[in-house]
């Protein structure tokens, strides 16, 4: 688990709002709603890695810190956390900001493990990297 005080590098992966159709009758969001913001924006991080299809086969660690609530903008920050031959782990963390505020603070985080499959759906291997390329670059961080 990282610090929830410490900010998130890089830009959003994905940025939503969290609308009342989200909420249960108290105003809270749904977990479950944000699980699939999470899921959305791990996919999309693991599909360009992988360069193409990839499924969810895992969620690890699932942490709610703080509640969201309607309105607030939720921003999804994804870092790749480690590959394999066929999956890949994707680490999300859910920010959340007030509409009249600027200040964030992380509600949620999570690990993602996605397979990276072909067009008939089965386990295919994740491509590898060019030594050179700016993405070898950051998954060697």
């Amino acid at each position: 688990m990282t610090d929830p005080t410490q900010q998130p590098e890089g830009e959003p992966m994905i940025r939503a709002i969290a609308m009342p159709a989200d909420a249960n009758p108290s105003g809270d969001i749904f977990g479950g709603w944000l699980m699939s913001q999470m899921d959305l924006a791990a996919a999309n991080a693991a599909s360009r890695r992988c360069r193409g299809r990839c499924a969810t086969v895992a969620v690890d660690g699932m942490v709610f810190h703080e509640p969201v609530f309607v309105g607030d903008e939720v921003s999804l920050y994804c870092r790749i956390v480690s590959i394999g031959r066929t999956s890949m782990a994707v680490h999300v963390e859910a920010w959340r900001r007030s509409r009249t505020d600027q200040f964030r603070l992380k509600v949620t985080e999570a690990t993602f493990t996605f397979v990276a499959v072909d067009e008939n759906r089965k386990p295919r291997p994740v491509p590898k990297l060019s030594p050179d390329s700016r993405e070898a670059r950051l998954d060697n961080k």
